[in-house]
């Protein structure tokens, strides 16, 4: 059966060494602490790469994050990979549960996640199944 989570999250984004400046791009690594609020209470931790572009608003990046906590009341954890791709207003983004990632009473879990930013503030809906 197929539930949908939503809620809000804060992030912390914290470099990790410094960025590869080169010509048409620089690439560089941050570290990601998260806390999620709503149907979702918990933390994540993960590690993004990115690169961006002399292009204003080009940039790609791929992110693993471990989401620890409860989801509507169940007690575990589960790994998600991002992909996103931004060219001038458009986006492109993909964050999907790892397969087999799920913990505790979230074993077994699959699913995908949106996220939007209105204003400043991070939201996110959450579609997944658990068996």
């Amino acid at each position: 059966m197929s539930r949908h989570a939503t809620g809000t999250f804060d992030v912390k984004t914290t470099p990790q060494g410094e960025t590869d400046k080169g010509e048409g791009s620089t690439l560089g690594r941050m570290s990601l602490d998260k806390q999620f609020h709503g149907d979702i209470e918990g933390v994540s931790r993960g590690e993004m790469l990115f690169a961006g572009t002399e292009v204003q608003g080009s940039a790609v990046y791929v992110a693993i994050e471990r989401v620890t906590g409860t989801l509507d009341g169940r007690k575990g954890s589960f790994a998600l990979y991002h992909t996103g791709v931004m060219q001038g207003t458009s986006q492109e983004l993909a964050v999907i549960v790892v397969p087999d990632s799920g913990s505790g009473q979230l074993t077994g879990i699959t699913g995908k996640m949106t996220i939007t930013i209105t204003g400043g503030k991070h939201l996110y809906g959450f579609d997944y199944t658990l068996p």
